[in-house]
This record gives C-alpha cells, sequence and structure tokens, in this order.
C-alpha cells in the first residue's frame, strides 16, 4: 500500500483529502504545521507529499527545498490557492514535481498522483548509472562526479539527464521535455526548460557556451550526444 503525506492547515479540506485517498486505498497520515510536517516527510518516509504553500512554522516552498535536498526522489505535489505563473514556475524550480490550485476537482488530483507515482516508478526501473564524458552519473543515488569531484545536481537536473540518456541521439522537444520531466502539462512557456538546461550546461559542460554534449536542436529542442 503506497503512503501519502498530507501538510495542509486547512482542516476542511484536510479531512476531505484524506477521506477521498483513504477510498482510493492510499494509507494516509497529515500534519497541519510545516515543521511538523517536514519532520514526518523524514521519519514516515512516504511515497509522496501533498504540500501546501502557506503554513504556519515554515512555508511550502521551504520545506520541499529542504525535503528535495535529502530525499530528491521523493514526489511532491504543492497545493495551493496561489495560482499566479511565477507561482507556479517558483514551485517547479525547487524541485516540486506538480501543482495543482486550489479549487481543484478530486479526479484530476487522482490523476496527478497516479501520473507522478507512474513517472516515479518507471524512472526508478531504468537506467541507474551512466557514465559519459568525464562525468559518472549513479541515479540511484543521486549522485554525479567529474574527475573525482561531485557535481552539485538537483533532483530536476537529474531527472532531464536521465531522460535525455534514455533518448540518446534523439531530438527531444521542450514541451516533450516539459511533460516528462515536470509532469505539468498546462506550462504556458518553455522558459523553464531553456533556463534549467543553462544552468545543467554550466555544471556539465567544459565550454557552456559551445556545449558537446547537450546539443541545441533549431526550432525543437535539445539533443543529447555522449
Amino acid at each position: 500500500m503506497q503512503t501519502i503525506l498530507i501538510i495542509e492547515d486547512d482542516i476542511s479540506i484536510l479531512r476531505g483529502l484524506k477521506d477521498n485517498l483513504e477510498y482510493e486505498g492510499y494509507s494516509v497520515f497529515s500534519e497541519t504545521n510545516g515543521i511538523n510536517g517536514l519532520s514526518q516527510a523524514f521519519m514516515r518516509n512516504p511515497d509522496l507529499i501533498l504540500l501546501d504553500i502557506m503554513l504556519p512554522g515554515m512555508n511550502g516552498y521551504e520545506i520541499c527545498k529542504k525535503v528535495k535536498k535529502e530525499k530528491p526522489e521523493l514526489p511532491i505535489i504543492m497545493i495551493t490557492a496561489r495560482g499566479s505563473e511565477m507561482d507556479k514556475v517558483s514551485g517547479l524550480d525547487i524541485g516540486a514535481d506538480d501543482y495543482i490550485t486550489k479549487p481543484f476537482s478530486i479526479p484530476e488530483l487522482l490523476a496527478r498522483i497516479r501520473a507522478v507515482l507512474r513517472r516515479i516508478n518507471r524512472n526508478n526501473i531504468k537506467c541507474e548509472q551512466y557514465e559519459f564524458g568525464k562525468i559518472k552519473i549513479d541515479f540511484k543515488k543521486y549522485q554525479a562526479v567529474a574527475n573525482n569531484e561531485e557535481i552539485k545536481l538537483s533532483s530536476k537536473e537529474f531527472d532531464i539527464l536521465k531522460y535525455f540518456i534514455e533518448h540518446k541521439g534523439e531530438a527531444i522537444h521542450r514541451h516533450d521535455l516539459l511533460n516528462a520531466v515536470w509532469g505539468y502539462e498546462a506550462m504556458p512557456t518553455t522558459r523553464t526548460v531553456d533556463n534549467f538546461i543553462l544552468d545543467l550546461r554550466k555544471k556539465i559542460e567544459e565550454n557552456p557556451s559551445e556545449p558537446e554534449f547537450i546539443i541545441s536542436v533549431r526550432g525543437v529542442g535539445y539533443k543529447f550526444v555522449p
């Protein structure tokens, strides 16, 4: 049975979520305080976290950053009343796997939960280790090393690299990368992808301005050439 942690301070929403998720067969536990929620995320090791942003004690952005730093493979869906584009981009940029805005329908939320869990399970099944150039990647441990020195990559950067490796030599459209890595098909622009690629090149390319691994494909997106 898969376990979901809900960190939400609105009791009526919390109860509704808990009842519906338990009806769907999930094991559910919850917290209404951000600090306590962060503690439970590490103590109980859930399969997924539903995380509100505006919380007493510690906000959802801080919780997401701390969880992803220690457990980058733990999926997080942010649930909030804040619906601007920048709020969504901020949540995704710090590592959230998906983002849903209140009010939302339970069927939509359940579909997003299933999609995120499928994506995480699929990523865990595929390549665990890979080497290219001077770089060694261990996706199981979320570690990257070059010349015996660790490369600090975010969880999303690992996910992007894994997707590129699984599709090496293929021209990858930005929208495909968005859907595969972020799972957020309603993103209005592809700026997030370009920004991540820019940062990733700085970390893995000897000359980021003339990349040899992540190549731009004009009018499409990118291609990984190991």
